[in-house]
């Protein structure tokens, strides 16, 4: 028998040397092109020349695939093919292929010569060295620098390279010095049919180094834009950028060898997703405004005020805070004789008259206006509170990024959150470790002064949120009383002056730097807040901050009266969001003060600036408006906080009870004392409204739930409030209410502070739970967001992944799409621009769906999107 040897060459180039012959018998070889990189036989990435092959061992290569081809008397251009040991430095003949490669294109860039002109131009009969070929004699060959071809295919790495097939929706290739394209079958509405070869365009990069050339080609590689079919360029991305690879040091078996060359980041495709966005709302519209748009509506331009370009903001008190740390900051603001001013527009003010719907993109417009235009304000409050949830679940925007862009943009003013202590941002209790994890994290994040309340005014409920603040952050501390009844009515004794300063004292033992008086629902009337202010700046030693809604329409004159008291901070709104359900008016404040002794600082000319950039953004929300013209006295009736009223019409409208607000008004008031007068602030609040509806629509009264042998099925909230889930209001709860709830429910009361009694969330573990269901690995913000609001936050998520980043779209477009010819510009990251133009809408397609037709960029592109009209 016969016994065949073969020699095993465990690291190999795979190298090939490209060869040019004329019928005269002249032939010259061009060097050599690395080919290593292959994947089943086959060739993915070429370089001219070989980056690490010794000169020696290059030279002979080159001069044995000449001599090979002038003993065969070959003719044409034609590539030798070596295997090159590098252990050994030996090389093996592999074959000889008398055609163009595909891989040509690298040596026609290093060398200068036109590989597929000089072969015709061989076959007509002429000379290699005379004209029209001109081929310089062999040793004036030479290279010049580097050059890599990648080949751009329709496989799919993430799925064993499978050719993918079906129409290119999108197709935009690179370009710019040294980027060379030899193009196939790729461009916008091309069908690629699984019949032929996945080729899409070959792309060559050249430079005067193999770091130049490989650079060149990730940029190139980063700039194509291929949608519709799935392509190699995610692996192919990986692949240059690979260490092994840029060093040269790269076999025949790298890729085989390399797995995380499989390891591929989800590809982004921001455009697509914020065109099919825009073309959902153009098609289907969005619910939250449904029924409210008036097409002729002209919206305005709103302009930003001008302040310095280029310039840091002047010095306020977030750089005074860092100067003085909390404690000496609190004696800081206890000492000012101007009264200072929290502007509430970018939070509270909305969350009371736009049904907390401002976005992000309006935010940041006037952000560093404000920073500039307003230094000497003592803080903006801008998070926390119902903007929290409300921004994933209604404006599809993350919260945590809507705190890092404007402490981005306003690195000069305290910026102030609500935190509902032992509710944190949420609706119900949550393990002690999750609220200290939560505000350590918002801290960390941008916000400064963290105002800390609970519903029920419950201290011992606060004590955990208060003892992070003072423990864990380098924030302030202001923990606050929630004000209800009527210091003033003798009738009204369950909150009297006695008991709000009793519970200051025992805020002030607890820590708190600056002490708020949280009147949520504006029912502190003028002389009230003078008698109340006086009192406390008489028994406590910490700054007061005085905190109003404006419903009742008298509430400027509480400001004033508790001024000249001796309040040290009072919330704001700028006059354009301010009065109604909203705070009172910022800029009359502040010149009623003027020439005073308590005088704010703050220029009024830059406030009224900043005002009419507001008045012209609030038209942006006009669905959201309720309707309220003016104050009303029923607020000392109904004691509904101003952050609620908005939102409960909201609710009212959605469950079309919208005609019986007065009803749901006087039955608001009807729950309150049923529930024995309790505090109204977020969550107890919601838990009032609730049972108002609740009641409204099932047409019950209070004699009706308390009637002896019959249940209902409470809401779950009002049950969860009868357990001590929020805790206990002052005298606890009507034991007959609590009777009927519980017994309804099937549940028992809870003894004790509830988060003390929730199991401990092992954070680590709920991070490794989102990442499951996340498919990516979750940020520590992430976490939060789930551990508050675990659906709203899924659901959320998956909008994204769907959608992409939608709040960089502009408020007009956001909620009502676009009109023919209308053109938008969104800015997708810092120097990535995308000018969008709406051309039109297709008909009605058998499966359902409308194709959508924009110019992104100059550029045509389109995305079906499903009619849901045509699903009723």
């Amino acid at each position: 028998g016969e016994v065949f040897i073969e020699r095993f060459i465990s690291r190999a180039k795979h190298i090939e040397v490209q060869i040019l012959g004329d019928a005269h018998g002249t032939i010259v070889h061009l060097w050599e092109r690395d080919c290593s990189v292959q994947r089943r036989h086959q060739k993915v990435v070429e370089v001219a020349p070989s980056i690490d092959l010794a000169q020696d061992l290059r030279v002979a290569i080159c001069d044995a695939a000449k001599r090979l081809c002038t003993t065969a008397g070959y003719r044409n251009a034609g590539t030798v093919e070596f295997l090159v040991d590098l252990d050994r430095q030996e090389f093996f003949f592999i074959e000889v292929n008398p055609r163009i490669q595909v891989e040509h294109t690298v040596t026609e860039v290093v060398t200068g010569i036109d590989l597929v002109k000089s072969q015709i131009l061989v076959a007509q009969g002429h000379k290699l060295h005379d004209a029209p070929l001109s081929i310089p004699p062999q040793e004036r060959i030479e290279t010049r620098g580097y050059a890599i071809q990648s080949r751009i295919t329709t496989e799919d790495p993430e799925n064993s390279f499978i050719p993918d097939y079906g129409r290119i929706s999108t197709y935009r290739s690179p370009g710019g010095y040294a980027v060379r394209l030899d193009g196939g079958n790729g461009y916008g509405g091309a069908v690629i049919t699984p019949y032929f070869d996945s080729l899409l365009v070959k792309v060559i990069t050249s430079g005067t180094t193999f770091a130049e050339a490989n650079d060149r080609m990730d940029r190139a590689l980063r700039e194509f834009r291929i949608r519709g079919v799935k392509t190699n360029i995610p692996f192919l991305e990986n692949l240059i950028k690979h260490p092994a690879y840029r060093s040269g040091a790269a076999t025949t078996t790298f890729i085989d060898s390399t797995p995380e060359l499989f390891r591929f980041a989800a590809r982004r495709d921001r455009a697509t997703k914020l065109l099919s966005y825009l073309g959902d709302v153009i098609v289907n519209g969005r619910p939250d405004v449904k029924g409210k748009v008036d097409p002729k509506r002209v919206l305005p331009e709103p302009v930003v005020p001008t302040f310095p370009q280029g310039t840091k903001p002047p010095p306020g008190t977030k750089d005074k805070l860092r100067e003085l740390g909390p404690e000496k900051f609190a004696e800081w603001v206890r000492k000012q004789k101007r009264l200072m001013l929290t502007d509430t527009t970018m939070r509270d003010a909305h969350q009371s008259l736009l049904a907390t719907r401002v976005r992000t993109y309006d935010l940041l417009k006037v952000a560093e206006a404000t920073a500039h235009l307003t230094p000497n304000l003592f803080s903006l409050e801008m998070w926390g509170g119902a903007t929290f949830d409300t921004a994933m679940r209604f404006l599809q925007e993350d919260p945590w990024d809507r705190l890092y862009a404007l402490r981005e943009r306003i690195p000069n003013i305290l910026f102030q959150m609500l935190l509902r202590a032992s509710n944190a941002v949420g609706y119900t209790n949550y393990p002690d470790n999750v609220v200290k994890s939560f505000t350590k994290t918002a801290a960390q994040a941008g916000v400064d002064v963290f105002r800390i309340f609970d519903s029920l005014n419950w201290v011992e409920n606060m004590q955990v949120a208060v003892e992070t603040v003072r423990e864990h952050t380098d924030g302030i501390c202001e923990a606050a009383i929630c004000y209800t009844g009527d210091i003033l009515d003798p009738k009204r004794t369950k909150y009297s002056l006695d008991y709000y300063v009793r519970m200051a004292k025992e805020l002030v033992q607890m820590g708190t730097h600056v002490l708020a008086i949280k009147d949520m629902a504006g029912l502190c009337k003028p002389f009230a807040a003078r008698a109340l202010v006086k009192a406390l700046r008489d028994e406590v030693g910490v700054p007061i901050h005085f905190h109003t809604h404006d419903t009742s329409g008298v509430q400027a004159a509480s400001l004033l009266m508790a001024s000249e008291a001796g309040v040290d901070v009072v919330d704001v709104a700028l006059a354009s969001m301010s009065g109604m359900t909203s705070q009172p008016n910022y800029n009359s404040l502040v010149a009623a003060l003027n020439h005073t002794p308590r005088t704010t600082e703050v220029d009024l000319d830059a406030a009224n600036r900043l005002s009419d950039y507001w008045e012209a953004v609030r038209q942006f929300y006009y669905p959201f408006e309720e309707g309220m013209l003016a104050g009303t006295a029923e607020v000392y009736h109904h004691e509904m906080p101003g952050g609620q009223y908005t939102n409960l019409r909201q609710q009212a409208k959605s469950m079309g009870l919208e005609e019986r607000w007065h009803q749901i008004a006087d039955t608001y008031a009807e729950v309150n004392q049923l529930f024995g007068d309790i505090v109204k602030v977020t969550p107890s609040s919601k838990v009032v409204g609730d049972l108002a509806l609740f009641m409204v629509t099932n047409g019950l009264t209070a004699s009706d739930l308390l009637a002896p042998g019959k249940k209902h099925t409470f809401p779950k909230s009002v049950v969860e409030m009868m357990q001590g889930a929020l805790g206990f209001p002052e005298g606890g709860w009507p034991k007959p209410l609590q009777k009927v709830v519980l017994d309804s429910a099937g549940e028992k009361p809870i003894k004790g502070r509830p988060g003390a009694k929730l199991p401990k969330v092992d954070l680590a573990e709920a991070k490794k739970a989102l990442q499951g269901k996340l498919g990516r690995e979750p940020r520590d913000v992430d976490v939060q967001s789930y551990l508050m609001y675990p659906q709203v936050f899924l659901d959320f998520a998956k909008f994204v992944k769907e959608y992409d980043n939608v709040s960089v779209v502009p408020t007009p477009a956001f909620f009502y799409g676009l009109q023919p010819g209308e053109e938008v510009t969104l800015d997708i990251e810092e120097g990535k621009t995308l000018i969008i133009r709406y051309l039109t809408a297709g008909e009605p397609r058998e499966d359902g769906t409308r194709t959508v037709f924009f110019e992104l960029n100059g550029q045509p592109r389109e995305v079906n999107v499903p009619d849901r009209s045509l699903e009723a």
